[in-house]
């Protein structure tokens, strides 16, 4: 059985291994690929705005995770196109209609990007063109195969003309015009043409060969090519509307067990029941059953005296009845209560959360149905939503209390986090103090919560604005608390300044605390929220384009709740294609960096620590990174080597060391800029390489030197010199060893 899936990212353990699978097909059937091409490939999908088109992943596999086929997509969402680069089936597979899978997979994605159509190069399959007989049958098999989709060559155009004089077998360029079969425009197609040549083939078609193809553009509409192989009538253009990416959905399926009957009492088994009820009606979503996960993971964010408690109390009570607390001792950690119905008190934060004899056990299932749900993520699911009661986000590390008990988001949240950074989001009517509790001193668990101030809104007694995170956790918890009457347009104002946060912290995985109680008229809030409210916040979150484990947390108004769960998801599923057309980069700013230029004895560590995570330096250049660090602090500014250190909140996350050049009159070396990996891609090399010039020029600095190293592993950090203005001044062949030149760039300070 076979699966077709988009891959994001090279960051996923799932995706690295897919990938590489993708690299080798890749190898073996385009053998006149480059391999500094091939290995680009991780770069381009994770970070996508350096360059011009967006590249999409899609691979055919198979449920263990075998390579069968892939397709490489190259979107130009301003133009609004796509280019397809490569589409391979493993050697003896071909054939079988795997093929056309994965090519109908291209084009609802094209359509669902709203792109005008998918172009393509083919090939001639004219003998005059391609005289290779072996060759010229392959052509035709593979212009067949795109034309019963009804995409053909573009004729009368230049653009197989030759860029040199002896090229030959020069490609047609052949166009899908999926099943909106519009008439192909002049101008539509020539800034697509320009956007190839100019981008795609920046280094083999010069600028006059450019304006020489794109001014051979005459006609309109543009002429495709007759049928030469089917039947026009018989053309597949027709696309289904199927889902593109379905939903994991992972139910508690104990959760009916914990069932307190007393009157008030509205977390009730009837809310999962009308969730599904909808959530039913909807073809996105697929059910998965909840694995087992052992304890640790419970042990690793909740106290383990407090889970043992919870263990025993709930066993304890008998059949029917239900303890709660009402006793609630100072916590005194060396000399608890002894009895179980008053230690109750002891670890609650209400008076209304009773245990109840399957207390235990549900919440416990409701554990593994979230570990479940963030596996899905793991194994390079976009969405997965772990539909548990009772819910989680009020669950502390020792407390339980607001019908919660193990806090599910902040567990999930806790396994993702040895993959990546984690942002949770809650979205409840009410604080999510469990994760901020939890999280509250840690720098890779960002907790963002909007909900109602405390001063009228449960818990009351946390979800404070000042409430920003302690030591390494200062800056990294966010509150959002507003008034007793909030609507959609406010609510949403609010869920932009979460999502900007959440931006700057750019995280490799995204925990929403879903609750529904915000809705209006729920027993449990004050709020208004619509059903097209509910809507354009799962559009707003999806439009992150991070991977996104839904945790349902509270929404009991049953009769709205289950629409307002569907509206939700919908808009959720449906922002995946505005993210991937979105080409604003993410905000440069970073929250709470400060810059300091005096190096201190503590840094050596710090230096070596950081040079070495960063993964790009040999075991001697790390040596050589301390080296230079130990040289100032033995020498002072005698030693010649300055440094501008980036700190956040106290830790190590970037530097540049740098000093002018013997000999020279206004020359500087720039010897080392290393940036934690967690803060790559954001804009703090640029700030630290601005710092340093400013320093540079202030002291009379007139250019900068920069070297590197010209292997495949190093394309990143030239292209990184190359944007930040600077030009490539020499190149000293074979320097580090055979193979492997070394890259003097440039820059003068004007």
């Amino acid at each position: 059985m076979l699966r077709i899936r988009r891959i994001y990212d090279d960051v996923l353990p799932a995706n690295k291994q897919i990938l590489a699978q993708v690299k080798e097909i890749l190898r073996s059937r385009f053998t006149g690929v480059k391999e500094s091409e091939i290995e680009l490939i991780g770069e381009k999908l994770r970070n996508p705005f350096k360059h011009s088109f967006r590249t999409l992943l899609f691979v055919a596999e198979t449920l263990r995770g075998k390579v069968q086929g892939f397709a490489m997509v190259l979107l130009e969402p301003e133009i609004g196109f796509v280019f397809l680069d490569w589409i391979a089936i493993i050697r003896g597979n071909t054939g079988g209609g795997l093929g056309d899978a994965i090519y109908d997979r291209v084009r609802r994605e094209a359509l669902a990007l709203n792109t005008k159509g998918i172009f393509f190069e083919c090939l001639p399959d004219d003998v005059q063109a391609c005289p290779d007989k072996a060759l010229l049958k392959a052509n035709r098999a593979r212009l067949r195969f795109y034309e019963r989709y009804g995409a053909r060559p573009i004729v009368n155009t230049g653009y197989e003309t030759p860029v040199n004089s002896d090229d030959s077998c020069m490609p047609y360029l052949v166009y899908d015009g999926l099943e909106i079969q519009k008439p192909l425009q002049k101008a539509f197609l020539k800034k697509v043409v320009r956007a190839i040549l100019e981008s795609k083939y920046a280094d083999l078609c010069p600028p006059e060969y450019v304006e020489r193809v794109v001014d051979s553009i005459k006609e309109d509409p543009v002429k495709l090519r007759d049928f030469r192989y089917v039947k026009p009538e018989s053309a597949i253009t027709d696309i289904g509307k199927r889902s593109l990416e379905q939903i994991a959905m992972i139910v508690n399926d104990k959760h009916t067990i914990h069932h307190v009957h007393e009157r008030g009492y509205v977390e009730s088994p009837v809310r999962v029941r009308s969730i599904l009820a909808e959530l039913e009606k909807s073809e996105i979503f697929v059910r998965l059953k909840s694995e087992s996960f052992p304890e640790k993971h419970i042990y690793s964010v909740h106290d383990k005296d407090f889970v043992n408690y919870l263990r025993r109390a709930s066993a304890d009570v008998p059949e029917g009845k239900s303890l709660y607390p009402y006793i609630f001792p100072i916590r005194n950690k060396a000399r608890p209560p002894k009895e179980l119905s008053v230690l109750a008190g002891y670890y609650c934060i209400d008076t209304f959360t009773p245990i109840h004899k399957n207390a235990y056990i549900a919440a416990r299932q409701g554990v593994e149905c979230a570990l479940t749900a963030a596996r899905e993520i793991l194994g390079g699911r976009r969405i997965s939503y772990a539909l548990v009661r009772p819910p989680g986000h009020h669950a502390e590390r020792r407390a339980f209390g607001g019908f919660c008990y193990f806090n599910n988001n902040a567990i999930a949240a806790q396994y993702l986090c040895a993959y990546g950074k984690v942002a949770i989001l809650d979205i409840d009517y009410h604080h999510g103090n469990g994760q901020q509790d939890i999280f509250l001193q840690r720098p890779d668990v960002l907790t963002v919560s909007i909900h109602g101030h405390p001063s009228f809104a449960y818990p009351y007694f946390s979800g404070f604005e000042e409430e920003c995170g302690e030591d390494d956790g200062e800056g990294f918890n966010l509150n959002l608390p507003l008034p007793e009457k909030v609507d959609g347009p406010r609510f949403r104002k609010a869920l932009t300044e979460a999502i900007g946060r959440i931006e700057q912290f750019n995280p490799q995985f995204l925990v929403v605390a879903l609750g529904l109680d915000t809705a209006k008229g729920d027993p449990t809030g004050t709020w208004s929220l619509t059903l097209q409210d509910f809507e354009k916040n799962g559009r707003l979150i999806g439009s992150m384009g991070l991977p996104t484990l839904v945790v349902q947390e509270g929404g009991y108004r049953n009769k709205t709740l289950g629409k307002n769960v569907r509206a939700f998801f919908k808009g959720l599923a449906d922002a995946g294609p505005e993210w991937t057309k979105n080409r604003q980069e993410l905000p440069n700013r970073i929250h709470g960096i400060t810059l300091r230029h005096e190096i201190e004895e503590k840094d050596r560590e710090r230096i070596r620590q950081l040079v070495d995570i960063t993964g790009f330096f040999s075991p001697s250049e790390v040596k050589v990174a301390v080296e230079l660090a130990e040289e100032r602090l033995a020498n002072g500014l005698e030693s010649g080597y300055l440094f501008t250190i980036a700190e956040h909140y106290g830790r190590l996350v970037g530097y540049c060391c740098y000093g002018p050049t013997p000999c020279t009159v206004a020359s500087y070396d720039l010897y080392w800029i290393a940036i934690h990996p967690d803060f790559q891609g954001r804009g703090l090399g640029r700030k630290l390489l601005k710092e340093t010039e400013r320093l540079i020029k202030s002291a009379g600095g007139a250019r900068i030197y920069a070297d590197t190293s010209q292997r495949v592993q190093y394309a990143s950090t030239r292209a990184f010199y190359e944007g930040c203005g600077y030009h490539l001044e020499a190149v000293l062949e074979n320097f580090y060893g055979p193979g492997e030149g070394k890259a003097i760039y440039c820059k003068t300070l004007v």
